[in-house]
């Protein structure tokens, strides 16, 4: 009885969790034969509710790889702190030689972001949000900068907790 429970409420969250892939890369091995191609997938899953993740997946053809990518970025999904639609405060994210800023946005502002930055603020559940995307534009540096700031993001309860200062009165 229990499995049964717990597989329907798997089942559910399975199908709430949306993927896109951010980018496809055509990789090549030569070997004494010739060139074997194979195919790279980026791939991003989120429920637009706080919940995101990215992975890789790598095969000899495009739908597999994207398959391995999603199987991978559920296995790394984190918990985003929302405040209202968009972030509680700004950070900073780096990757090799990626580097985002996300910036809090007033409600109405929307998604201004392009690229990987985009598809993984949306699939986050993140609705307004003012980002930037300096040095690299590799879209694996740059979609790892983005998860990097985000698992930075501190919630203001806990940080409220931690401070004993009332929840309105940080990050003025």
């Amino acid at each position: 009885m229990y499995n049964k429970r717990r597989n329907q409420a798997i089942e559910e969250d399975e199908q709430e969790i949306k993927d896109q892939v951010i980018s496809i890369r055509r990789t090549t091995k030569v070997v004494k034969g010739g060139k074997n191609l194979s195919f790279s997938a980026l791939v991003a899953v989120g429920d637009a509710n706080g919940m995101i993740g990215i992975g890789k997946g790598k095969a000899r053809e495009v739908p597999p790889a994207i398959a391995k990518g999603v199987q991978d970025a559920k296995k790394n999904m984190i918990r985003v702190p929302l405040r209202g639609t968009t972030i509680p405060h700004l950070i900073k994210g780096i990757h090799g030689g990626g580097e985002v800023v996300l910036r809090p946005a007033s409600e109405g502002t929307g998604v201004i972001a392009g690229g990987a930055v985009r598809i993984i603020m949306q699939l986050a559940g993140i609705k307004d949000i003012l980002t930037k995307s300096l040095r690299s534009n590799n879209p694996i540096s740059v979609a790892n900068a983005t998860m990097n700031a985000l698992i930075n993001l501190k919630n203001p309860g806990q940080v409220s907790k931690n401070r004993n200062i009332d929840e309105e009165k940080i990050w003025q």
